[in-house]
This record gives C-alpha cells, structure tokens and sequence, in this order.
C-alpha cells in the first residue's frame, strides 16, 4: 500500500514537471527568433481577419437579408471573400514559417543529442540500449518536430482565437456570453482529470516503442544466432508480446485524450445550443438583431473550435513533453571521462611512448563489487613489446580500455613518460594509439571508407599503400568494386581473415606511436598469418607495443612478456624466465597456447 503511494506521488510530481519541460526547447528555437516573430506575426494577423468574418456575417443578415438590399448584399459578400484571400496568404505564410522552424529545430535537437551521445564514456552504453537511443534519436525529435512545426502554432492560434472570440462575445451580447462561460469551469474539470493521466501514458507509450525497437534491432543483429538455432518462432512470440504490450499502453493513451475531447465537444455544444434558444427568443422579441444573432453563433462556434483544439493539442504537446524529456535526460547526462580544466603543456604527441601503470584498482561501473585490476603495477617501455597472457577475465582488455581512457581507475595511475593521462586531453592521448581487436569493427561504407578511418585526410595512394603493407590489397581489388565496394553491416560480405586485414591496415595508416594488438593475426590461416606478422613486425618497429596473446607465436616475438590473473600481475619476464619460474604460465602454454 505504502509503496503504491509512493508511485502515486511519484507520477503526480512526474505530471506537474512535464509540460514545464517543454521550456527546455527554448534554447534550440532562439536561434531562429526571427522568423518565429514573423510566423506570430502572421498568426496574429491571420486571427484578427478570422475574427473580423462575424462582422461580415452581421452585415450579411443586417443590411443583406433584413433590407432586401442586393448591393448591401454584394459589398458584405465582397467583404468575406477579402477577408479570405487575406488569412489565406497569411495562412501560407504562418504554416511555411512555423513548419520551417520545427523541421530545423528537429534537426538540431537530433544533432545535438547525436554529437553528446558520441562523446560519452563507455560504462554510459552498459546501461543505455542502443535501441532506446535510436529511438529517442528518430521518434522523438520526429514527434517534437510535428509539435513545434503544427501542433503549437495551432494552440497558440486557438489561444487568441478564443481570447479574441470571446471579446467580440461580451461586444455584442452580455447576457448571452455569461450563459457560454457557465460551461468554461466543466470543460477544466475533464481537461484536468484526464490531462494528467494522458502525460503519465505518454511516457509510457514512448518507452515501450523503445523496447520494441530495441527487441528487432538485436534480433536482426543477431539473425544468423537466431536461425542457428532455429529460434524464429520464439522469437516472433517475443516480439509479438512487445508489439502487443505498446499497442495496450497506446490505446488507454488514445482512449483517454477521445474521451477528453468527446467531453469537451459535449459541454461547450451544450452551452451553444442553450444559447440559440435564448438568443433566438430574444429575436423573435425584437430585443436583439438577426446580424447580432449571427454574428454571435459565430464568434460562439469560434470559443468552441478554439476550446476543443486546445484540448486536443494539449494531449499532443503531453506526448512533446514526454519526448522533450527522454532527449533531455540524454543531453543532461555527463561523461565520466572529462578533459582536465587545465590540460598539461605537454602535447600527448610530443610525449615519451613509455607507459606505467602504478598501483591501479578499478572496478567497472556495473559490476562494483568485483575487482577488474587490483594493485597493478607494470612498466612498458618505449619502442618494446610486451606481451599480456593469462586467463579470462585475468585483467589483458581491461588494461587496454584504461590505457585508451575509456574508463579511470578508483585509484592508482597509469603515466604516459611520467605525465597522468587524466592530465592530458583524452582525444590527444587516444591519437597516439592504434588498436587492432579480435573482433573487428567495421562500418557499412566502402573499403576505402574503413580503411581512411585511422586518419581521414589520407590521400587514395596512402590508403592503398597501407592495405598492401596489411596484405589486403589483392582481396580488395577481387571484391566487386575494388576499394569503392560497400561491405554492408559490420562488414558482413567479408571474411574474418579479411576483416582483420582492413583492421590492420586502419592502424597502419593512422601511424600511431603506441599499438595496442589484441591477438590481431588470430583470425589469420597460416599463410596470411606470414604476410601480416611481417608487416606487423615493420609496424612495430621503434613503436611501443601492447599484445593480448593467445599463440605461442606472438608471445615469441615479444621483449617481455607479462602474467596477469584476476586483476594482479603475476610475474614479468622472457618466454625462457617464465618457463623456469611461474606455475600460471607453464599452465597457460600446456592448454591455451597453440605452437606454431
């Protein structure tokens, strides 16, 4: 019961906050205050001329009908037709205006949102799906994107609408406008009632099509896991379940805003139509007009419309609300990996490529509790080879990810020639350093595309000459299109050999002064194991060098070669020092490392 309230309390302090977020737009619609001045302008413009139709429609019955007066008749229709051609330019002008800001405020928000998301750290994305960024990066700013460019130009045009409306109402007929507004506190009430619940479905709605959006993405990742295992239908099951669960949660949304605006059309109809009893009496008594009876159906009908868009709108700008939110927890969140405030005079390129570790424990973020380097001290001098082996989860990637700074340790320190790399600019330190992983990544671009990513102002020629020196030049100019062939997802049209070839020539061309290898020629069958370990061997000559080993091949060619175990070193030394000396690596050789 209590933690029922709780939620309660919750969602109702959820509720109050929402509509307020809308303001956080402001700073992505200030740029383009001009024209937002300009498409108010030309609502005002076009909501005044709406207003001005009643007077028309006066002297219509008037002077038109009343009199029995063709011209009267002529000039108050000349009057409409005026008046119309004008909102209808002025129309134009307020749609393309508004429509035009809510295009670009869309496109900033995606981008804003696309260029923090990109400068995160890592341990942000082991709790964020990258579906649910997908979708608050395409949903949501679609959806803000039909609220800024439609949806509050109409609540703001319905809002002078009414103002204006019921100005005209009191100017011509007091008794009859206090019987319209009697209905005005019970179209609050259900506004109120159900407005709340709408924002609370809203969210909830925009959540659940993340997970939807989420659950295809991995399937599809994973579509030859899924076949493999001959999981189609369980997985059509699940997705369906998901769709349904989306569907259930859109459909309480879509019924409560229809029973808002079913409400709402009931109440202020009603108030209407007692109206036209009341006016029509006092017609027909000669207390009031024809013209003034019509032009205040008029300007009652206009209350109405106005009161009943509003209503409707404000479900939409709720759903805004709802999807402001989602892209502003994302803008809010903060790197845990910052540069410093004052970044040391040492340029990280200008730096000793000599790396130590001293005394370093971290923990990841989502596992705090289970140490992934405990105490680590090693040294990694300039222009050598070292050579990490031990079990799993011994420590060997985790180094890696600490060294490139995608995480800081709790405590310890790792120096770059006796310099912090806290103390230096993360994407200065991140440009000395090439990393070739077992598990390639590769983007659905062309060859020359994948290959340019380790320096992107490389010429053709330059490109060309690093995939030969990686021994993929002959594979490449075999595919389709030679360098121009698209590899699609992941590099899903090449092999696991060639993807490590284009991998190596990536780092190749981004000629770093620190390479880290995760066994890079294990992908490799024996012949091309050669040709790369070759040009490997060139690479790293005069660079320094970090290799997670898994043959006994690359740990030979090593200069030192370290033991890790559950996040400790063991012991440092030659491949001979350790066969002597350390039990762990003994081990290691006998059942993990395969002989040439």
């Amino acid at each position: 019961m209590h933690s029922d309230q709780m939620s309660e309390q919750n969602n109702h302090t959820s509720s109050n906050k929402k509509l307020s977020i809308l303001f956080e737009l402001k700073r992505f619609i200030r740029p383009y205050l001009g024209r937002a001045i300009m498409a108010a302008a030309a609502l005002i413009f076009t909501a005044g001329l709406t207003l001005s139709i009643g007077q028309g429609v006066r002297l219509l019955i008037d002077q038109g009908f009343a009199e029995q007066s063709l011209e009267q008749l002529k000039h108050a229709v000349q009057f409409i037709l005026l008046i119309t051609v004008l909102i209808s330019i002025g129309t134009y002008a307020r749609f393309y205006l508004v429509s035009w800001i809510g295009e670009r405020v869309s496109a900033d928000i995606r981008l804003a949102v696309f260029n923090h998301v990109i400068s995160l750290h890592p341990s942000y994305f082991e709790t964020t799906k990258s579906g649910d960024i997908m979708s608050r990066l395409t949903t949501d700013t679609t959806l803000l994107q039909s609220i800024v460019g439609s949806s509050l130009s109409m609540a703001i045009r319905s809002v002078l609408m009414l103002i204006g409306a019921l100005f005209m109402l009191f100017a011509t007929n007091i008794k009859l406008t206090l019987i319209v507004l009697c209905a005005v506190p019970f179209i609050l009430v259900p506004i109120l009632v159900y407005g709340r619940k709408v924002r609370t479905l809203s969210r909830q709605s925009q959540d659940s099509m993340s997970d939807v959006g989420s659950y295809a993405g991995e399937a599809i990742e994973h579509i030859k896991t899924v076949q493999s295992y001959t999981q189609e239908s369980a997985e059509k099951t699940s997705f369906k379940n998901e769709v349904e669960q989306a569907f259930a949660i859109g459909r309480r949304r879509i019924q409560q805003r229809a029973t808002l605006i079913a409400g709402v059309i009931i109440i202020v109809f009603g108030a209407i139509t007692g109206m036209l009893w009341v006016g029509g009496s006092d017609v027909i008594s000669g207390q009031m007009s024809g013209g003034d009876l019509g032009a205040f159906v008029f300007y009652a009908i206009l209350v109405a419309s106005s009161l009943a868009t509003i209503s409707e709108v404000i479900g939409e700008l709720q759903r805004a609300a709802g999807a402001t939110e989602r892209l502003i927890e994302i803008l809010q969140a903060k790197s845990l990996i910052q540069a410093p405030y004052d970044v040391t005079s040492s340029n990280a390129g200008s730096l000793a490529a000599q790396i130590t570790v001293k005394d370093v424990c971290f923990n990841y973020p989502s596992r705090p509790n289970q140490a992934a380097t405990e105490h680590l001290n090693l040294i990694i001098e300039q222009g050598k080879v070292l050579a990490l082996v031990g079990p799993s989860g011994a420590g060997k990637s985790t180094l890696f990810e600490l060294l490139q700074r995608f995480y800081d340790p709790q405590s310890g320190k790792i120096l770059l020639d006796n310099v912090d790399i806290r103390d230096l600019s993360p994407q200065d330190l991140r440009q000395q350093m090439a990393i070739v992983p077992q598990q390639p990544a590769l983007f659905s671009s062309d060859v020359m595309h994948n290959i340019r990513y380790g320096n992107e102002h490389a010429s053709d020629e330059q490109v060309i000459e690093a995939a030969k020196k990686a021994h993929a030049h002959e594979f490449i100019l075999a595919l389709p299109d030679g360098y121009n062939s698209f590899l699609g997802e992941r590099g899903v049209r090449l092999s696991g050999g060639q993807k490590q070839r284009i991998a190596i020539a990536r780092a190749i061309l981004k000629d770093p002064h620190i390479l880290l290898l995760d066994e890079a020629t294990s992908a490799l069958d024996s012949e091309s194991e050669y040709h790369v370990q070759q040009a490997l061997d060139t690479l790293m000559h005069n660079r320094t060098t970090i290799i997670i080993a898994h043959r006994l091949s690359t740990i030979q060619h090593a200069d030192k070669i370290a033991v890790l175990d559950a996040g400790k070193l063991v012991e440092v030394g030659s491949h001979e020092q350790l066969m002597q000396s350390c039990e762990l690596y003994q081990r290691l050789v006998k059942l993990q490392f395969k002989s040439v």
